[in-house]
């Protein structure tokens, strides 16, 4: 399963329509408190998560589940690109960051990277 993150609904809806076309289950959330307050964290093997989220941000999401001792892959989304951001986000387990509009063929790779890392 897969859990996407993100407070546009356009967005989680069409990446929910584009995981389902390639085969996979995704959860959507508004936001990382919703996301948390799910029964769904031991069985999500791939979150795709916007950086810039309310209260919450994507990385901070990804820092506190690693501090908890899950190690879900994270794959980051964002309209504003920001070299920091990146960093710290790659520097704590990610395994792609992509600028919005994302592009398909890209991100069926990350989540092939994800399959493989889950699997490790």
């Amino acid at each position: 399963m897969i859990s996407i993150v993100d407070d546009d609904e356009s967005v989680r809806a069409g990446l929910s329509d584009f995981i389902t076309s390639i085969g996979y289950t995704a959860h959507t959330f508004e936001s990382a408190e919703d996301f948390l307050d799910s029964a769904q964290l031991d069985s999500i093997w791939c979150v795709i998560a916007d950086v810039c989220l309310e209260a919450m941000n994507g990385v901070q999401l990804q820092h506190y589940l690693r501090e908890q001792g899950h190690r879900v892959p994270f794959i980051f989304i964002t309209a504003i690109p920001d070299d920091n951001m990146r960093k710290r986000a790659l520097d704590d387990g990610a395994i792609c960051f992509l600028v919005k509009p994302l592009d398909g063929d890209l991100l069926i790779n990350c989540l092939g990277t994800a399959i493989k890392r889950r699997q490790a």
